[in-house]
């Protein structure tokens, strides 16, 4: 079975925004967008996606790939 990998990581660089700025803006504890950011996480909230894609003008896309199991 393949896996969601998340590129918030790069997509904060691009977008020249840090984790506590970003942090601020989405309404989420740096902790939780600090997992995100290192995919350590297992479950993302839709709601919580909206509002970093928001935050950065992007979309789910730019920031979730799925990757096949080799």
């Amino acid at each position: 079975m393949g896996k969601i990998v998340l590129h918030l990581d790069r997509m904060m660089v691009e977008k020249k925004i840090s984790l506590n700025e970003l942090s601020e803006k989405v309404g989420i504890s740096n902790v939780n967008l600090s997992k995100m950011k290192n995919n350590k996480v297992t479950a993302i909230r839709f709601s919580t996606l909206a509002a970093i894609c928001e935050a950065l003008d992007c979309n789910a896309g730019d920031i979730l790939e799925f990757q096949k199991e080799n």
